[in-house]
């Protein structure tokens, strides 16, 4: 990267903040007293939520993204073409199983699965992974039997999250055609670095359409790559990541929790509240499981494990970064068919279980 273009990339979130700056002292002059008033009243809170989501998200996406450039420089396509199978059946099963073995979150998954993808990752497979990832991985199942224990609530979550991962991917399967899932130029050959935002010129782009290279590379250098993939990956995802978590801290400081806690009572509705409540707090799927112990209380186990189940899914961060990924209508069958299944999952759990 040379002078110019580092100038050209930091002018742009400099003229962003300065008109935003321009908006603020704007609307301090036409707001009536009243109305801004309300508004900074509820500014520290905004404040506190959108940092708390954000902060217990940032290291998991780091996470992820590191994955990611690991895949990128170290995993084939010949190799992953070997381990992982294409089967109808075998591929969403197989991807499924592989959240065990990666302990990241919902924000790191998709990062990571888009990488897979451009290596060649099967459709249901990676549907599969996305979903089933940030309940099936160590982190999570040892944060929820460390709040729940080792009983029925952690052994219904992870078979809930695997069987509608392992059915979603089943799903997919059915589109032969990769492009009519994917945005273009996902499932493709590995990127070349060099024309990523804010990736650095360490001459790696020589190598980047040449798999065969990367095999003659030092391991510092290969790391190195690994280092610039993340970063690009952590700089491209961190903004939907900002996005998101901007509208979770606005949507919770707008809308009074105990006004949804209120009418959360009875075998449906409280299921359809915890739903609606997973998508607003956004909440890492490390931590959940201690925010879900807090409403056991007053909530039934249908709706808890419901919220357990779909949090991880489906939030409102999680949308944005799956947009950089799947096409519209791809994306609203990620998030509609978790959640008419863990509905339908939540209120048979009320109605047939003490």
């Amino acid at each position: 990267m040379n002078f110019q273009d580092a100038q050209k990339r930091l002018s742009k979130p400099a003229l962003i903040g300065l008109l935003l700056m321009i908006n603020l002292l704007i609307l301090t002059t036409i707001l009536p007293a009243s109305l801004w008033g309300w508004i900074s009243d509820r500014l520290p809170v905004f404040t506190t939520i959108f940092l708390g989501i954000f902060i217990e998200a940032v290291p998991f996406l780091m996470l992820g993204t590191l994955a990611s450039g690991v895949v990128e420089e170290f995993v084939s396509q010949e190799s992953l073409k070997r381990l992982i199978p294409s089967g109808a059946l075998t591929a969403p099963l197989t991807g499924a199983l592989m959240g065990l073995f990666f302990p990241v979150c919902e924000c790191g998954v998709v990062p990571l699965t888009r990488r897979l993808f451009s290596k060649g990752l099967p459709i249901p497979a990676g549907i599969a992974f996305l979903l089933a990832a940030p309940v099936l991985n160590p982190i999570v199942i040892l944060s929820t039997a460390a709040a729940f224990g080792w009983g029925q609530v952690l052994f219904w979550r992870l078979g809930l999250s695997f069987s509608i991962a392992l059915i979603t991917g089943l799903v997919f399967s059915a589109e032969k055609d990769p492009a009519n899932i994917l945005r273009s130029g996902v499932q493709r050959s590995p990127i070349d670095l060099s024309s990523q935002a804010f990736s650095l010129d360490l001459h790696l782009h020589d190598h980047a359409d040449h798999p065969e290279a990367h095999s003659n590379l030092s391991l510092i250098a290969r790391l190195s790559r690994v280092l610039v993939t993340g970063a690009n990956e952590f700089f491209e995802m961190g903004r939907y990541l900002v996005i998101g978590a901007a509208l979770a801290a606005a949507m919770q400081t707008l809308v009074p929790q105990s006004a949804l806690l209120s009418i959360g009572g009875g075998p449906v509705i409280s299921v359809l509240i915890m739903l609606l409540l997973a998508v607003v707090l956004s909440i890492c799927s490390t931590v959940d499981a201690f925010i879900a112990l807090g409403f056991a209380s007053s909530f039934s186990l249908g709706s808890i494990l419901a919220f357990l189940v779909f949090g991880p899914m489906v939030d409102i961060k999680s949308i944005l970064m799956y947009g950089r990924v799947f096409r519209p209508r791809a994306v609203l069958y990620l998030v509609l068919l978790p959640f008419l299944m863990s509905l339908l999952a939540g209120i048979a759990i009320n109605y047939y279980l003490p």
